[in-house]
Parts: C-alpha cells; structure tokens; sequence
C-alpha cells in the first residue's frame, strides 16, 4: 500500500519496526538498577488469571519502568519541576528522519558521540528526527544489562548541534542520551530541550531503539507512536518507511 507525503512516497506494507519488545523476565533489556519487568497472572483468591490455570481468559498484571525496560519516548517532563506528558505534548506522528550510525569514540574515561561526529554524518540535512545507531552493534542490544556499565552517550555540544538544526525528535539505541552517573547534570538532556531557554516543549527523546544492520543509512519516514499514558514518558514504538522517491 503506497502512501505520499508532501513528495514522498512510502510503501505502508513495508514496515521497519526499530523498537524493542518488553517481556516479562531476566531476558529482557535493562538499565538503571531496577530489576526486571513482570507479566504475570493476575490473582484474586483462589482466581488465576490464566487459561492454562482453569480460567476463561488471560489477564495478566504488567509492571515495568518505561525508562528501564525497553523502547520508551521522553517530553521535557522528564526533567522539569512542572508536570508534562509525552501523551500531550507529542500530537504529530509522522516525521522525515534520518538514519545514521556512529562509533562512539574515546574521551577522557568515557565513549561517546561528539559534535564533531554528528556534523559528519548528518551533515546540513533538513530533518525532523535523527535515528542514531551506534557501533558495534550487535543482537545482544535487544536484552543487554546496561546498569553500571558506563554506557556512551551524547555530548552536550553534540545535542545542542541537534538543536542548531531544528531536529525535534532523536532516537538513539542506548539506555540515555547522558552519562550514566553524571550527578543529575544532565548536559545533553538539558540542551537539546533548551532546559534553560525557551524550552522546546514539542521535542522528544527516544531512547532504547534497536536497528537492524540490514536497515542503510539514509532518509525515512518515521512514525512514532506512544502508548497514551499521562506520564513524562511512555513505551513506544517507532517504525521506519523507506522513502520511494522525491
């Protein structure tokens, strides 16, 4: 099924899912010290709700932390005194985007992605969203114990670069676009929503992608969707088009 936006045409039957899926035991990908989700059965008495347990249906609790456990978009909420939701303030769902890979590189104690490196691979494009996939990457990403890791991460000229180039929403597929203990500064977080600024209200963080190494570089039609919980962030899941032609 073939669909044009503005000049560009994406075929709908051919999805490229980059999210990665939440399940309910130690397999699944974690970050942030917390342990891992649960689905289970919801139980009421001598009630199991499960259909291998006797009853008519599966109906199972889920407890998870979206920031932890998986695929999940941020709003500035995430980092602000006042209340704001992804629900709320993300309300366009299609986006020109991006797709770009990097190898993190070395500083100080650290690996991380630089202006510098950004520049380069994204160079003076004109686009809504940024996908970056970082190297190396392997499956392992899909259930990998990132808690004390020191997994890489932004740097805050390279979010503010971002910002220069009016990219509203950047996917990554790392645990967070900041270090993982930088004592709540949160540089890169707080540049690329303008923290201290005009805040940019309307701009989101993806974190916890995964893309496939069979998916190029190049220009795609993103579409992003959340599940509608009020809260500053939410699982979501971020889908790829192809770009036909222009």
């Amino acid at each position: 099924m073939l669909a044009k936006i503005k000049n560009h045409t994406i075929d709908l039957s051919k999805p490229l899912d980059i999210s990665i899926p939440l399940r309910g035991d130690t397999s699944n990908v974690n970050a942030w010290y917390v342990g891992h989700p649960k689905i289970e059965p919801h139980t009421d008495g001598d009630f199991v709700g499960s259909v291998s347990e006797g009853a008519s249906t599966d109906f199972n609790n889920i407890m998870f932390n979206p920031h932890a456990h998986g695929t999940h978009t941020e709003c500035v909420g995430h980092i602000t005194k006042e209340f704001y939701s992804v629900n709320q303030t993300l309300n366009r769902y299609f986006f020109l985007a991006e797709v770009i890979t990097i190898a993190p590189e070395k500083y100080q104690d650290d690996f991380v992605i630089s202006r510098k490196q950004l520049q380069y691979a994204f160079g003076n494009k004109k686009r809504d969203a940024v996908v970056i996939r970082t190297l190396p990457n392997f499956n392992d990403k899909l259930s990998k114990q990132y808690s004390n890791s020191n997994p890489p991460y932004l740097l805050e000229q390279a979010a503010q670069f971002l910002v220069e180039k009016e990219v509203k929403h950047v996917l990554i597929d790392l645990p967070s676009v900041d270090r993982e203990k930088d004592g709540g500064a949160l540089l890169a977080h707080k540049a690329f929503w303008n923290f201290e600024g005009d805040m940019r209200t309307d701009a989101t963080i993806t974190e916890f992608i995964f893309v496939p190494n069979a998916i190029a570089d190049g220009t795609y039609y993103l579409n992003l969707q959340v599940a509608p919980f009020e809260n500053d962030a939410s699982p979501s899941r971020p889908v790829l088009y192809a770009v036909e032609n222009s």
